[in-house]
């Protein structure tokens, strides 16, 4: 448009209807453009849902299972643990303690150890097991596959 030594860049905005928009704040000096503030807003609504769309997400799907937990249900549930990893979602294997079984932390620590070197090649463990309350607590993530 050429340079006008005269005029500010925030009349020539009034002149033309528009607004002046500060781009860049932190550079020296300020970059400014003249434009319409309201579509501005809308194009960058537009660009950051889209970026938001790209991104992955990520599910986490719940196995629990008591301290006693017979062979034959470890197993229907180890199949679902498969199932889940397979799929890309996170798992959180927890033991719950109901009343007095707290006793038997180790069973529960124990259990989630075998599941987790069971599931070894399917996912990796992101957090160890770790007894919070009445829960144990054990998160393994999906290993990427390409």
């Amino acid at each position: 448009m050429g340079v006008y030594p005269t005029r500010t860049a925030l009349t020539k905005a009034e002149e033309l209807n528009l607004d002046l928009v500060e781009i860049s704040p932190n550079a020296a000096p300020p970059v400014c453009k003249i434009m319409d503030y309201k579509k501005f807003l809308y194009e960058q609504k537009k660009r950051d849902k889209a970026l938001k769309a790209k991104a992955s997400k990520v599910t986490v799907k719940e196995i629990r299972f008591g301290p006693n937990t017979d062979d034959h249900d470890y197993d229907f549930k180890k199949k679902h643990a498969e199932k889940f990893l397979k799929e890309g979602a996170k798992l959180k294997a927890y033991v719950f303690f109901k009343g007095r079984s707290i006793v038997y932390k180790d069973k529960g620590e124990i259990l989630l150890l075998k599941l987790a070197s069971e599931l070894e090649d399917l996912g990796k463990v992101e957090q160890m097991p770790k007894l919070e309350g009445k829960r144990m607590t054990m998160f393994i993530a999906p290993k990427k596959t390409k």
